[in-house]
């Protein structure tokens, strides 16, 4: 009963510090997408935990030296779940927090574009790590979009090559061994600092430089909120952190 008392009060501060900040910024992880039947990558029952040869795909030098690890990606890719994905209650809680006026920017670390479907707009939404529904040849740079390519992967082709030079071709996405956008991250940065209260949810916070940024907005004096099923690095330095399932937490939190 005590614990149960402790998780309300918790959540009453929460709501508290959101209705009286005037900008809130929010950075999102893979936990906002699961309910909505995408994996996350380092949950206990992620993609990368139970299958750790599967991380070998998400790096850069091994996509593109190696033509069986392109293979195995498109075929990952195609087989995806994101595809039919449809946006959860936590996608939509955060579309009535952008109504609300106070929402600053909405800086993510998915590739699912779910954010976007749900309502959010897209001049407010950031992503950190690349989208997956566009695709970038490595040689010209040409842009398409991967629903072309994973038509072509359907058909036979197992490694699509760029219809313009033949170059290869990635998804628009950042893999290990990438930098992410210089502009994007400064973006993502100026939101950080300019919060008064900086929201991380669903996201283990272990992957930089985007956890830094709560290093930007605790520095700055934002209070930090988070909701994650799991501990975090960064739970010290918390004003309040929820615990629990994304969808169920969060719509409580951002009930303003």
């Amino acid at each position: 009963m005590a614990g149960a008392d402790t998780e309300q009060a918790l959540l009453e501060r929460a709501r508290e510090l959101i209705a009286a900040a005037r900008s809130v910024t929010v950075l999102t992880g893979a936990g906002v997408s699961t309910d909505s039947g995408i994996p996350d990558f380092r949950g206990p029952q992620g993609v990368w935990t139970t299958n750790p040869a599967a991380e070998r795909i998400w790096t850069f030098e091994n996509y593109r030296d190696d033509e069986e690890v392109r293979r195995a990606a498109w075929q990952e890719r195609v087989a995806h779940p994101m595809w039919t994905a449809r946006p959860g209650a936590a996608h939509e809680a955060l579309v009535r927090l952008e109504r609300s006026g106070k929402l600053l920017a909405l800086l993510t670390q998915n590739i699912d574009e779910l954010h976007q479907t749900a309502g959010s707009s897209p001049d407010s939404v950031l992503e950190l790590h690349g989208t997956n529904h566009h695709t970038v040849c490595l040689t010209c740079g040409a842009v398409t979009p991967m629903a072309e390519a994973l038509d072509r992967v359907r058909a036979g082709e197992d490694d699509p090559r760029c219809p313009s030079c033949g170059g290869i071709l990635k998804a628009t996405t950042i893999m290990f061994g990438e930098m992410l956008d210089v502009e994007v991250l400064r973006r993502a940065r100026d939101a950080a600092l300019g919060c008064d209260v900086f929201l991380a949810v669903g996201t283990s916070l272990g992957v930089h430089p985007a956890a830094g940024l709560v290093d930007f907005a605790s520095m700055a004096g934002a209070d930090v909120i988070i909701v994650n099923a799991e501990p975090t690095p960064y739970d010290a330095v918390a004003s309040v952190v929820l615990r629990g399932g994304i969808s169920e937490v969060l719509p409580e939190v951002l009930r303003l």
